[in-house]
């Protein structure tokens, strides 16, 4: 993932801002207490995820699942999946495994929030088919969606078909400097049960807003390769902590890297202080043995 990478990240304040006013009003809603927490990587290739799988592996999803409780699915975001795929991803993992589909690209990036209904409607009607293996979907917009551009956004959010759980990731800088910009784009997703992605990446402190809109924080960090990458999962696991305490429902955290094959490494890592800290048995992933698999 090379969105928000610096050539050098020693030079980057890491340090987590303030919660949004808001984030605790929003939290305290929920009176269920925790319900789920969801870890995982951005991918399952082999390619990418170098040294994390055992040789000899034939099936990547399926030995991934066996590790991971979780994947965002990136994959959707460059073609539209249908209900045959998706339901044999579905059929390769656990059953309390989760996917996190992307919307496609024509959605976000060609149409632009234009004339996407009958793109909408094939996507959810695919993605559906998950089941209860469905987490949520998530929208990324484009850098260059402005919020001069916000009426589109606007329709799009009331337009979703509300049994399809979503969040969506705002890019452009211009959403987060304008205060009142903001505040508006939050309202609308609280009024719509829209989950507000927050980004954690070198190159955009402006993504961490550290404003939810729901019970959910859905969370995408990006690590920078540097040895800082464990303190920065060690700060987040502090944050989380406080947001149990107010409200949390469901946390779903994904691991990037510039580099991605370490990304199993730091999502073992916090995986493991997670278990540690919140009495959760969530699996550790490891790296590739030699021992031959039957994936």
């Amino acid at each position: 993932m090379k969105f928000g990478q610096v050539a050098d990240p020693s030079k980057i304040d890491f340090t987590l801002p303030k919660d949004h006013p808001q984030t605790k009003f929003i939290l305290n809603q929920n009176k269920k207490g925790l319900n789920n927490i969801s870890i995982g990587c951005a991918k399952w290739n082999k390619t990418d995820l170098k040294g994390f799988y055992p040789k000899g592996t034939k099936d990547e999803l399926t030995y991934y699942a066996t590790q991971f409780n979780s994947i965002e699915l990136n994959a959707t975001f460059y073609g539209m999946p249908t209900a045959e795929q998706v339901q044999t991803w579905k059929e390769k993992t656990p059953k309390d495994f989760k996917f996190f589909p992307k919307i496609t690209n024509t959605v976000s990036h060609f149409r632009r929030l234009l004339n996407v209904t009958d793109v909408v409607t094939q996507f959810a009607s695919a993605v559906l088919n998950f089941d209860k293996k469905l987490g949520m979907v998530f929208l990324q917009l484009h850098d260059n969606f402005k919020p001069k551009d916000y009426e589109r956004l606007e329709k799009f959010v009331q337009d979703w078909p509300k049994e399809v759980p979503l969040a969506i990731e705002l890019r452009n800088t211009e959403w987060f400097t304008d205060e009142e910009v903001f505040n508006t784009v939050c309202e609308l997703f609280e009024m719509n049960n829209i989950t507000n992605i927050i980004v954690d990446t070198a190159g955009r402190r402006d993504m961490l807003h550290m404003r939810l809109t729901t019970p959910n924080a859905f969370v995408r960090y990006v690590g920078a390769n540097a040895e800082s990458d464990y303190a920065r999962l060690d700060d987040w696991l502090e944050r989380i902590k406080v947001w149990k305490k107010e409200g949390l429902q469901n946390l779903y955290f994904f691991v990037h890297q510039n580099v991605e094959k370490a990304s199993p490494l730091l999502s073992a890592y916090f995986i493991e202080n997670v278990n540690k800290e919140f009495g959760t048995d969530i699996h550790i992933p490891t790296m590739a043995s030699e021992q031959p698999t039957l994936f």
